[in-house]
């Protein structure tokens, strides 16, 4: 008798390859903290864009699509490598956590200056009630550019605080995307 063939499925794809541990031992991780930490601080710039009542739709679209797009994509990421699934999948995870984290690194670096252009647009408009009235003046002074908004105090405090998370974020995911090429190039 003869040897059956062999499973031309099961010799064609390699192995998966994946440096990191699975399971909850991940979150021991730099990387693991890492996306941990992209998931926390890019919902926070989801929620404080939402929040902000996107005063340029144009371009805090892109941050709200971005931030969005990315915190789903790196909680299914962390999903996979947490629940081992990531094992089952044959393909290179080293090599696709490295495309992930570049391709969201240019992203987010370019959400992260629409929304600096956004708050810095405010140029000087101040909203502000008259003494003893309950009507509203507002102050212009010279426009700076081409864009320009008017923000009240509050609106302007959460486009600065989404600001300077989407830069926490994008830091965050060029360190991941650098110790990603590290163990891919192992």
């Amino acid at each position: 008798m003869s040897e059956p063939a062999a499973n031309p499925a099961a010799t064609s794809f390699p192995a998966p390859t994946i440096s990191l541990p699975l399971g909850l031992e991940v979150l021991r991780t730099y990387s693991g903290a890492l996306v941990c930490l992209e998931i926390f601080f890019g919902g926070l710039v989801w929620i404080l864009v939402a929040s902000s009542n996107v005063p340029v739709p144009l371009l805090q679209g892109w941050v709200m699509s971005v931030s969005l797009t990315t915190f789903s994509l790196s909680c299914a990421y962390l999903t996979f490598l947490i629940t081992g699934l990531a094992d089952r999948i044959n393909t290179d995870w080293n090599f696709l956590d490295v495309v992930y984290h570049f391709v969201a690194l240019l992203f987010y670096f370019a959400a992260f200056v629409l929304e600096a252009a956004t708050t810095a647009a405010n140029g000087g408009a101040h909203i502000k009630p008259l003494p003893n009235s309950t009507e509203t003046v507002i102050c212009i002074t010279r426009p700076r550019g081409n864009i320009f908004t008017v923000l009240d105090e509050k609106q302007y405090s959460i486009n600065v605080a989404a600001t300077i998370f989407a830069f926490v974020v994008t830091l965050c995911y060029g360190c991941s995307m650098v110790m990603g090429f590290k163990r891919w190039r192992m």
